[in-house]
């Protein structure tokens, strides 16, 4: 096997690897410190599409991670730009929050609900009836189906919460059409993150707390990827996949002196 080349960039996900429910997780302060201090290329990714990279770093700050909203990309924002390469300045019919609709009004595309080119699923706290309704019709009557994210739950203080995996299974079920998940697993939100850092899959690494997102996209990006035990994948359950992480590491704290 060839020996990989030295890690010159560095991409990590944000819940389970540097925060948990609102707290951050002990090293993860000293590992973006030193990523800033060194210099090299490196960016929080976070599947959850409900907030802009500016709300991001508002909210990582207050726990005491100072990260620069350039350093931040989620799952929104690789929506964003698939649909701007795709079909530049199109027309979208929206269900999210402003993380999502902020990226599309960013790359010059319209929101609306009068023919769209797309459906566009995000994440909300809202999810209304009405709205899986309209998505439903447009999504019928000929607009293209497209999702931030596969994740079917996502993480509250009083429990797991349905999410846009769990919304789009839905509107599936009431079109027959399957949406295109913009986020991870899908290596296409590994590869955008690589490009905005004008970086390469052979020099950069991924870590991430999930074997079936986190480890599956940076591996099938071509990068090394670091699996730690502070989030949903347990240690007994790695071996449960049919492909292995290149490391797997208690917490962040054991990847400060990586870099």
């Amino acid at each position: 096997m060839a020996e990989r080349k030295p890690i010159e960039s560095w991409l990590t996900d944000m819940d389970g690897v540097l925060i948990h429910e609102g707290v951050p997780i002990p090293g993860a302060d000293a590992f973006i410190k030193k990523l800033r201090e060194s210099g090299k290329p490196f960016l929080v990714l976070t599947n959850n599409s409900i907030y802009t990279p500016r709300d991001l770093h508002a909210r990582l700050r207050r726990m005491g991670l100072d990260v620069p909203v350039e350093n931040i990309w989620t799952s929104a924002l690789a929506t964003a730009q698939f649909l701007g390469d795709q079909r530049p300045d199109g027309t979208a019919y929206v269900i999210g929050e402003a993380g999502l609709t902020t990226a599309l009004h960013d790359i010059g595309y319209v929101l609306t609900d009068h023919e769209p080119d797309y459906v566009v699923l995000g994440e909300t706290r809202t999810y209304s009836f009405e709205a899986m309704t309209q998505a439903v019709r447009l999504i019928n009557k000929g607009a293209r189906f497209i999702c931030t994210n596969p994740d079917e739950t996502g993480p509250s203080a009083e429990g797991p919460l349905p999410a846009t995996g769990a919304v789009a299974a839905l509107i599936t079920k009431a079109t027959g059409k399957k949406p295109y998940f913009a986020g991870k697993p899908n290596p296409l939100m590994m590869r955008t993150g690589l490009n905005t850092l004008g970086a390469h899959s052979e020099t950069s690494a991924m870590i991430g707390d999930r074997m079936d997102t986190d480890v599956l996209a940076g591996m099938e990006a071509g990068m090394q990827t670091f699996l730690v035990l502070t989030g949903l994948t347990g240690p007994d359950q790695v071996e449960n996949y049919p492909y292995r992480p290149s490391k797997v590491v208690d917490s962040i704290a054991d990847l400060v002196d990586w870099i």
